[in-house]
């Protein structure tokens, strides 16, 4: 049996159960702080995991001035005093590599690995440097669905740590949180909207876009002219607010818009 080298320390089996536990608990939290909290509890009794949050992703990728606090952004009340104010700060108009990896991936990355993936230089450096200040040595980012990310902080190296069992339990524990979250934050109007703007025709247009289809190819499947073909996707870039026909596509695919 795997024992986590923590204090308290804590065997794989219960971890593993209260985890468990946990999915089943979750529809009756009442409250993101209620949903963070017993994640929590459960993290830091049987590892050096703290809970930092959990992120909606904003409707258009980068937008994250559209991101408000106990709207699409949920901090745990132990998170660092201080840090989320900084980084709000830092991080404005700049790239985020954790958020990128969560939004394009299915897999749970350390920032330490996400690091390494990136090798960050100069002002982009700036952001662990930020994390360091507050005691944040990693953590651990669960993408969920390419729509939230929960978030976990340590004081320690945690690669070697987290086991990928572990992590699987974790991920699963993450995305219980998410969905119940997803319903607490409710309804987001302007994503709503935004499922509803494409009209049929730019919808089977971006469809075939997506499977590799070019302009004449897409005019001929439809019976309409290349121009007319072209005007679908113009209007359609300007309704997701992307300025390429490949950008459209990814965010129709990301919303659901085309299978």
């Amino acid at each position: 049996m795997l024992v986590v080298d923590t204090a308290p320390q804590s065997s794989f089996a219960e971890l593993q159960a209260r985890l468990i536990d946990y999915a089943g608990w979750v529809e009756e939290f009442r409250s993101p702080d209620e949903v963070l909290d017993q994640l929590h509890a459960i993290t830091t009794r049987s590892l050096p995991l703290s809970v930092l949050g959990a992120a909606r992703f904003p409707l258009k990728s980068g937008d994250w001035e559209a991101v408000q606090i106990g709207k699409s952004v949920f901090l745990h009340k132990d998170a660092p005093e201080g840090w989320w104010e900084e980084y709000s700060a830092l991080a404005r108009d700049k790239f985020r590599p954790l958020a990128f990896v969560a939004r394009t991936s299915m897999v749970s990355y350390t920032w330490t690995e996400v690091r390494r993936m990136f090798e960050p230089i100069g002002v982009d450096r700036l952001k662990y440097d930020l994390e360091l200040k507050y005691g944040m040595r990693d953590g651990l980012s669960c993408p969920v669905g390419g729509r939230w990310m929960v978030i976990f902080w340590s004081r320690k190296e945690l690669s070697k740590i987290l086991t990928q069992p572990l992590r699987v339990m974790l991920f699963a524990a993450a995305s219980s949180a998410a969905l119940r979250l997803d319903q607490l934050a409710g309804l987001d109007p302007k994503r709503i909207g935004s499922r509803g703007c494409l009209t049929p025709r730019e919808t089977s247009v971006l469809r075939l876009v997506s499977t590799g289809v070019q302009s004449q190819g897409i005019a001929q499947a439809l019976g309409l002219g290349e121009e007319t073909v072209r005007s679908h996707l113009k209007k359609a870039q300007a309704k997701f607010g992307v300025r390429t026909r490949a950008h459209a596509v990814a965010e129709a695919l990301r919303q659901g818009l085309i299978p």
